[in-house]
């Protein structure tokens, strides 16, 4: 993967789909943020996001926070997937998306999850904040936050770019440390105070690196005040938990799906109206373990596919308001 990323970093823009057929089978199903959706195959990938992206962000480089890789616990540990987190930064010199360019330093935040046999990737998850990317640009895509969105940092203990094995028992403490907060808090329906059941699975001084539109958050007095309080009473009618892969090594692991749960929006949430319609939550979530509880969770989700389920297009929206 390192192989990849420094060919795809160093390659001319017409010279991506050639890169990209080296490293991916040629049906291998990537999944992308709206716009993109599913693609299949390299040609496709290269054409639809990653030459359109280059043209935009000039000298774009690939800055990573988080790397690491792990077997899929949800496959019966079968499965390789490789995951990669931080930020594609570049020159914001033409529009993209219809988002207008600044001539300015630019960061996307992005994490990808891809499925490597024989030494290729089969399937690909590559999750990106382009809402944040809007507010850079100067376009204000969402009201208000309850908490803050920055150019987010990686780890607080700055080793997440696991380019070695990390000891074997590691991977599989962090594994548990996830599903016990999944467990908690993926029903919604523990009994106990939001913050007492936050604490159980959760560091006090916890951060949760939330996306553009929601923010990041400190603590978990904070957390449940800022974002999950809020949000558990904004939805009704959760469906379960559909992760497609979940991985950890050393103190590092996450999850995604396609979409990871549906839910009914009752109202206030990003403080837009209710709908009668469900809404998908196509989420990837990264965690930093400490000791035997969570430390910091850094999540990507498609609030832009989530809005258009429920009748808006926010991109369209925005940037039509944009050429105004």
């Amino acid at each position: 993967m390192l192989d990849l990323y420094a060919a795809l970093d160093g390659a001319a823009p017409d010279r991506i789909g050639s890169v990209l057929s080296e490293a991916m089978a040629p049906d291998t199903l990537w999944r992308g943020f709206h716009p993109f959706g599913e693609l299949v195959g390299p040609d496709a990938v290269a054409e639809q996001f990653w030459a359109p992206l280059r043209h935009s962000l000039t000298r774009l480089q690939r800055r990573q926070d988080i790397f690491f890789a792990g077997h899929n616990e949800l496959d019966g540990f079968a499965g390789t997937w490789v995951v990669s987190m931080g930020h594609l930064m570049g020159l914001f010199d033409r529009a993209w998306l219809g988002i207008p360019p600044t001539g300015k330093m630019a960061f996307l935040r992005y994490c990808e999850f891809n499925k490597v046999e024989n030494g290729r990737i089969v399937e690909a998850a590559m999750y990106f904040d382009i809402p944040h990317l809007m507010m850079q640009a100067g376009l204000d895509p969402f009201p208000p936050q309850t908490a803050a969105h920055l150019v987010q940092p990686g780890p607080l203990t700055h080793d997440g770019l696991l380019f070695r094995d990390a000891p074997e028992a590691e991977g599989p403490a962090t594994l548990a440390a996830i599903n016990a907060m999944i467990g908690d808090l993926g029903t919604w329906q523990s009994g106990l105070p939001l913050e007492e059941e936050l604490a159980q699975t959760w560091h006090d001084d916890m951060i949760w690196w939330g996306p553009a539109g929601i923010g990041a958050t400190y603590t978990i007095k904070r957390y449940a005040k800022q974002h999950s309080g809020p949000f558990r009473a904004a939805f009704s009618d959760r469906s379960k938990t559909r992760h497609l892969a979940r991985v950890a090594e050393g103190h590092y692991g996450g999850f995604f799906g396609w979409p990871n749960f549906t839910a009914r929006h009752t109202g206030g949430f990003m403080g837009m109206p209710g709908s009668d319609k469900p809404g998908e939550m196509r989420v990837i979530d990264i965690y930093r373990r400490e000791g035997d509880k969570l430390a910091e969770n850094w999540i990507f989700i498609d609030l832009l596919h989530f809005w258009k389920t429920q009748g808006v297009d926010i991109l369209k929206r925005t940037v039509e308001i944009a050429d105004v």
